[in-house]
């Protein structure tokens, strides 16, 4: 594939389950604003036990301001994106392919050696086939992925921030209700004072 090529390698500190739940819960957040929406087309749990989900985002997308006079009309047009993505249990591994002039590969993989450490893959191909623009296209399609790659990590660590201020709440609840039924079911010892 022709074009610009994008890669970066991403140690994330919370375990493989924990990424792969906000992965799915990462939307909308306040560094996403452009995610409009997000669609389940399809999935399935295959024989192997492989989860596959093809999912539609739809994104605002503006033009950059050269191209704003060689494409006028809508500058802040919607983009449709298609997100294909495979959970592997087994292999403590989720990887989505996304596309639509870029493509991108994820792969998040749960580590062995690190249960708390999750290992984020990641490579882009930007490309583009309009005439005579190509280039620039692919220079702003780079340099607007970098960005968005910052924003889409702060995303991910707002999700992952999120549960862990639930599973805190929960482990609140649940350890004072714990709490409570003991003190409740046990004999009370009579204060003593010295």
């Amino acid at each position: 594939m022709t074009g610009k090529y994008f890669f970066s390698e991403t140690d994330i500190k919370s375990a493989w389950e924990q990424v792969l739940t906000a992965f799915w819960q990462r939307y909308p957040n306040p560094y996403s604003t452009h995610v409009l929406t997000e669609d389940v087309l399809y999935r399935e749990v295959t024989s192997d036990n492989l989860l596959l989900t093809r999912r539609l985002l739809t994104k605002t997308n503006r033009l950059p301001r050269w191209a704003e006079r060689v494409f006028p009309g809508n500058l802040s047009r919607s983009v449709y994106i298609i997100e294909d993505s495979v959970v592997d249990l087994g292999n403590r591994s989720l990887t989505t392919l996304t596309w639509n002039r870029v493509v991108e590969r994820c792969v998040f993989a749960g580590e062995q050696d690190r249960p708390v450490w999750t290992r984020l893959t990641r490579e882009a191909w930007i490309s583009s086939g309009v005439f005579g623009l190509s280039r620039p296209i692919q220079e702003f399609g780079l340099a607007r992925f970098k960005s968005n790659q910052m924003k889409a990590m702060k995303g991910l660590e707002h999700a992952l921030s999120n549960l862990q201020k639930a599973s805190a709440a929960c482990h609140g609840e649940s350890a004072e209700k714990h709490k409570n039924l003991n003190s409740a079911s046990k004999p009370q010892k009579p204060q003593q004072y010295i």
